[in-house]
């Protein structure tokens, strides 16, 4: 009996000091300007965050479970904004990521080792089975790009495409 009481007293007092783990702060304070305010577009080698009212024409991305973009390959001109319609075909969760080869590769490594990771950049789109998402991108660099779902399994059965930035 001494020993029931004894472990219902530390249970007892560790929920306690978790309940006030937090002090007296609330979790629903609002949030101050500078939090509220969306973090600046960061520049990367294939281009920045696009704006959609900027976007010169659209282009339909498509995914399926045959693990292939379709087109697997599309140019735009440096300068131009465009909005990419990522469309997935498919049964099963897909994604495309804006890159080089370099970054897509150890992108993909990265999710092997964690697959439950959580990640959302703006060079990037996930789309749910027979769903679509928009991806606006500006193409403010020149050269040759990848693009690639990297779901586990789905980049290394060659889930990749290209795009070109011409002069």
């Amino acid at each position: 009996m001494k020993t029931i009481s004894h472990l219902l007293a530390c249970t007892l007092l560790a929920s306690a000091s978790t309940a006030f783990a937090h002090g007296n702060e609330s979790h629903a304070t609002a949030p101050t300007e500078a939090a509220s305010r969306p973090a600046p577009p960061v520049q990367m080698d294939w281009g920045i965050a696009g704006d959609a009212r900027q976007a010169s024409r659209s282009i339909d991305l498509n995914m399926g479970d045959d693990m292939r973009f379709s087109p697997a390959h599309f140019s735009v001109k440096k300068g131009e904004t465009l909005r990419l319609r990522v469309i997935n075909k498919g049964q099963v969760m897909h994604e495309v990521v804006l890159g080089t080869k370099a970054s897509l590769a150890q992108h993909a490594q990265m999710m092997l080792k964690y697959p439950g990771m959580e990640h959302a950049e703006p060079y990037m789109a996930h789309v749910a089975p027979q769903k679509s998402e928009d991806l606006v991108w500006h193409f403010n660099r020149a050269g040759s790009f990848d693009f690639a779902c990297l779901i586990p399994g789905h980049y290394q059965a060659g889930m990749t495409g290209t795009f070109t930035v011409t002069e």
